[in-house]
């Protein structure tokens, strides 16, 4: 690289946006006044001064060195105007063939985005909100160029990483000095073509747009780099933090460049290096201006680096396992930066940053939505909350209690047909003798409506409770709220399934034997009328006198009626109890299925979209079986 003369360099290279004495920025008279020429594209209004200027400078340059043309890494000083066109207009530009990204990262963007795509009818837009940058970012990086990675040079203030950048550039692209902070603004050096719509990207402007110095072997060492120098990220002034902010969470990887004195810094460790500690691999951490540190204590400093570092969380790329790269150097005298060119180079050369970096993006976001997903817990309806919740119904709607109507039911049919005349007429003048005091009141069908209404509201919280347990927040809320609405009209619908799936119209069914037992029934009333006739003909003189007969006949009716009456009852206690058994099941039944139609449901529902997300959920980790 030739000499430059303090003239030219201050005239060439101080196009940074610094700031003017009441703290605003304010662009560099250099720039102002177009004397520095960017990456992007010349002034088409005025081409014949552009190439006056062109002229003159390159005049300058050549009285300051004849035997050399001086190159301050500047893109119009070093290529043809074809060239140019091709990197700063859209008209025959160069095209970069875009990124590609491997299988399971598209699987795990997709799963992403299904994800999302599930989940934004049931968490709040501020929840989704990082996941859906991240899916906006991967698809916009996609579509830009393959071919090169974007690096960005971070640190705090008097760090030295626009020293660094310039030193890697190998010309002074980027203003040092001691004022501070000296760089206001980002600038981008690549150092190949077809970079310009990453750059713009990053929203640098085309002023602050360069290439670095003509080196064959630099540039094929770091061919496909794009390198940009951040302003300090602990600056006083509010807009450089949100560069720095903005810029970091588009770039593909990051040197992170700490001196001696501020290497342990809070600021940085926590509001940086501990959340990116998921991007260590493509991270590097320098430690600059080891030309100030005595003896060993480069090797000192660096071990405290790297316990820091591992506190941070951040994975160290030490025995070939993939990490973070840690480098000593100085910028100022050179020492390390070959090294660091070169690792750099084969960091570029793998073309892998920008995978890595969405992928460490997708664990990022995946992390944050951890607490909505993974709970941890067990969740879902189990069998037995589904079969207490149909209990609750049926006892809500009285099954039990209609089951006993039904056998009785059947018992009363059982005794009018088999039980004797007399005892069914003595019951019947009893019913009408009886006065209706001394009974116990019945309920009045209010309170039984009012207690049936409670406990179907009752037997929905508990199965609702049950279902959301285990469940984040927004999803519990969302099974409760299911729930709730498929109650609505539950208890009105179960006392029409009663009504209806109740008792059977019309009298109960009557069993094969019925006609015998009537039979002998008859039998025995007919041998107690004959007996008593014959013992009136006998009275009255009508007949002779015999009492042996008819006396056997009235006691064979009188003992054999109540006999049959009583066979007839224990024989009817069997089918009467399976007559009430199947009424109280079909209401049981139709209470199960009401409830489950309009509860059951609509809560599996809920958990089914639940076990989906946690399953795309499952698929953004990485993890084929899911999450629990």
């Amino acid at each position: 690289m030739t000499a430059v003369t303090d003239e030219d360099q201050t005239d060439h290279t101080q196009d940074a946006v610094s700031e003017d004495e009441d703290g605003r920025p304010a662009e560099d008279e250099a720039v102002k006044s177009g004397d520095a020429v960017d990456l992007a594209e010349d002034e088409p209004e005025e081409p014949d001064d552009e190439h006056a200027r062109e002229e003159d400078r390159t005049d300058s340059a050549d009285s300051a060195d004849s035997s050399d043309a001086w190159d301050d890494g500047l893109i119009a000083r070093r290529v043809t105007d074809a060239a140019a066109a091709v990197e700063t207009r859209g008209s025959g530009a160069q095209i970069a063939a875009p990124l590609a990204y491997d299988g399971p990262l598209r699987s795990r963007l997709d799963a992403l985005r299904e994800l999302v795509g599930l989940s934004r009818t049931r968490l709040d837009s501020r929840t989704l909100a990082e996941a859906g940058r991240v899916l906006d970012e991967a698809a916009a990086r996609r579509r830009l160029s393959g071919q090169h990675t974007v690096v960005a040079i971070a640190g705090a203030t008097g760090s030295g990483k626009s020293q660094l950048f310039n030193a890697l550039a190998g010309v002074t692209i980027s203003e040092t000095g001691v004022r501070r902070p000296t760089t206001a603004a980002p600038i981008a050096c690549s150092w190949s073509d077809g970079a310009a719509s990453l750059i713009e990207r990053l929203g640098i402007p085309p002023r602050l747009r360069r290439r670095p110095v003509q080196n064959a072997e630099m540039e094929a060492q770091l061919r496909g780099l794009v390198l940009v120098d951040l302003p300090d990220h602990d600056s006083a002034a509010v807009q450089h933090r949100e560069h720095v902010d903005r810029i970091l969470d588009l770039v593909d990887a990051v040197i992170w460049v700490v001196d001696p004195e501020k290497y342990a810094d809070a600021m940085l460790h926590e509001r940086y290096l501990r959340p990116m500690a998921g991007h260590a691999e493509v991270m590097f951490v320098v430690l600059n201006q080891t030309d100030r540190l005595p003896g060993e204590a480069t090797e000192q400093v660096l071990d405290d680096l790297r316990r820091l570092l591992d506190e941070d969380g951040i994975a160290l790329g030490e025995y070939g396992e993939p990490g973070a790269t840690v480098l000593a150097l100085s910028a100022l005298t050179g020492d390390g930066v070959g090294e660091l060119r070169e690792t750099l180079g084969q960091f570029v050369t793998e073309r892998g940053a920008p995978g890595r970096r969405i992928s460490a993006d997708v664990d990022a976001a995946a992390w944050r939505l951890r607490s909505v997903y993974a709970t941890g817990r067990r969740t879902g309806l189990s069998e037995e909350a589904r079969d207490e919740f149909a209990v609750q119904l049926a006892d809500a709607v009285g099954a039990t209690a209609a089951g006993e109507a039904a056998e009785r039911a059947w018992l009363r049919n059982a005794n009018r047909a088999c039980g004797t005349p007399w005892l069914r007429l003595w019951r019947w003048h009893q019913d009408r003798l009886e006065p209706p005091t001394g009974r116990l009141p019945l309920r009045a069908p209010a309170d039984e409506e009012v207690t049936a209404r409670q406990r179907v509201e009752q037997a929905v919280r508990t199965v609702a409770d049950r279902a959301s347990a285990g469940l984040a927040p927004p999803w519990a809320q969302a099974v409760r709220e299911a729930a709730a609405r498929g109650s609505q009209g539950l208890p009105e619908a179960l006392d029409e399934l009663a009504a209806r799936a109740g008792l059977p119209p019309g009298r109960p069914p009557r069993p094969g034997w019925w006609p015998a037992a009537v039979f002998a029934q008859a039998s025995m009333t007919l041998l107690q009328v004959v007996g008593g006739l014959w013992l009136v003909g006998q009275i009255a003189g009508f007949m002779a006198p015999n009492l042996g007969v008819p006396v056997l006949l009235m006691v064979v009716g009188i003992i054999g009626g109540p006999l049959v009456e009583w066979s007839c009852r224990m024989a009817a206690r069997g089918p009467a109890r399976r007559y009430g058994t199947e009424a109280e099941r079909r209401l049981r039944e139709a209470a199960a299925g009401c409830g489950r139609a309009r509860v059951l449901d609509p809560v599996a529902a809920e958990l089914l979209r639940y076990r989906e997300v946690r399953e795309q959920y499952g698929r953004v980790l990485g993890v084929e079986a899911g999450v629990r």
